[in-house]
């Protein structure tokens, strides 16, 4: 008999993973049947049965749930690279320090570590960098459980804000014969765009007896601690931030209808009827948002929607009868609309008279996350005794780089 305690733990990751999307697969093979049998029901005029809207309902709900814990299985199987671009013997040295302090508040190894880098910015008052390996481990996972930061453009900046150039228009060009004069072109005209990084922070709580446990890896505690927290504050700022000492949202900015489109807004398009799709041909309204898009932007699009919408869609059928929402060919990867992928961002708005709900495009172009190098911890045992405190804090910005790569959906008429 086999003895499962001695399963490898990545024979173990492999077969959760299996069966999590067997699970979901089978639900969403579930849901096409119910939602089926509804359709035929109206079609026959026999009215539909209330207990049928509740199972669809129920089936739809378990899909979105299924589909979190698969997300879960994958995501906790990923480890993040140690010690990247870095000397182990520093790593090292860095690791055994951060753990003194973190444990006992002996800043005497950090402060000699620093002194060496020529750090101007860790002085005790605004905390110490944490090691390379755990800031690797908490932008990875952020990455993973943030879906915008996983679908933008990422870049690392040491100072307080990025300029970025933008040309919104390309020098002019013409024809011309071979002996004809050449006129002067006009010059091309750049917008600089401006992104500042705002404070995130974070203040996770450890009992003395938790840091005296030698089997407790400290470093690990502190960025599943507040992973999950600085993920939600910028999965919240990258969709509806205000810019005001936050990221700005790309919900945030001035749009206008693709036909009066102009630099500076973001693209939308109208669905027909105030709060919902229109009653026939639901599929047009979306086939008319892809193409919006230029075909450069089209090869990396995604629709990013909330759970709600996502339910919505996926009552929808083409022509043919097809459904157009398809589920994850494989563990890991997306459910589809139209051929595109479908990214899940909690902070979309549910749909609504006026309300654009769904977001389409190449947000790698058209989105820039903007990471200062570095996440610091200052550690305070007086302020909450007997319990000792860790501010924990990283800088980040954002907002939209090329307006032309993002266009949103509104449920209007």
């Amino acid at each position: 008999m086999t003895d499962t305690n001695q399963i490898a733990p990545e024979t173990k990751n492999i077969d959760d993973v299996a069966q999590s999307f067997g699970d979901f697969m089978r639900s969403f093979d579930e849901y096409k049947r119910q939602n089926d049998d509804n359709i035929a029901q109206l079609k026959k005029g026999t009215g539909l049965d209330i207990l049928a809207t509740e199972r669809l309902d129920r089936i739809n709900a378990a899909l979105d749930e299924q589909k979190r814990a698969l997300d879960s299985v994958i995501l906790k199987r990923e480890r993040p690279p140690l010690h990247a671009g870095q000397p182990a013997f520093v790593s090292l040295e860095h690791k055994g320090a951060f753990n003194d302090y973190v444990r006992r508040g002996d800043e005497s190894g950090l402060r000699g570590i620093e002194a060496k880098a020529h750090s101007v910015n860790s002085a005790p008052d605004g905390g110490y960098l944490v090691p390379a390996e755990l800031e690797t481990e908490i932008g990875r996972r952020l990455a993973q459980i943030s879906p915008i930061r996983a679908l933008a453009s990422v870049r690392q900046v040491s100072s307080m804000v990025l300029k970025k150039p933008f040309s919104i228009k390309g020098p002019a060009v013409g024809w011309v014969g071979e002996t004809e004069a050449r006129p002067q072109t006009e010059t091309s005209v750049l917008a600089e765009m401006q992104f500042p990084t705002m404070e995130l922070y974070a203040m996770p709580a450890a009992t003395s007896s938790l840091l005296d446990d030698g089997a407790v890896d400290v470093e690990q505690w502190i960025s599943t601690e507040v992973e999950t927290a600085f993920a939600e504050q910028e999965g919240r700022a990258f969709v509806t931030g205000d810019g005001v000492n936050k990221p700005r949202g790309f919900l945030n900015y001035n749009t206008a209808e693709e036909k009066s489109w102009e630099w500076g807004k973001i693209g939308t398009v109208l669905t027909g009827a105030e709060g919902a799709f229109i009653k026939t041909g639901e599929s047009d309204v979306l086939f008319d948002t892809i193409y919006t898009l230029k075909a450069g932007y089209r090869k990396n699009a995604n629709w990013v929607m909330n759970r709600r919408t996502q339910a919505a869609i996926r009552k929808l059928k083409d022509a043919d009868g097809n459904y157009l929402w398809s589920p994850p060919a494989a563990p890991g990867e997306q459910a589809s609309l139209l051929g595109f992928g479908v990214t899940e961002a909690e902070d979309m708005p549910d749909i609504g008279p006026g309300i654009a709900a769904i977001a389409f495009g190449d947000f790698a172009r058209g989105y820039l996350v903007v990471d200062r190098v570095g996440v610091r911890v200052l550690r305070d045992p007086y302020s909450a005794k007997p319990y000792v405190l860790f501010y924990t804090t990283k800088r980040v910005g954002g907002g939209v780089q090329d307006f032309d790569a993002i266009k949103l959906l509104v449920f209007a008429g």
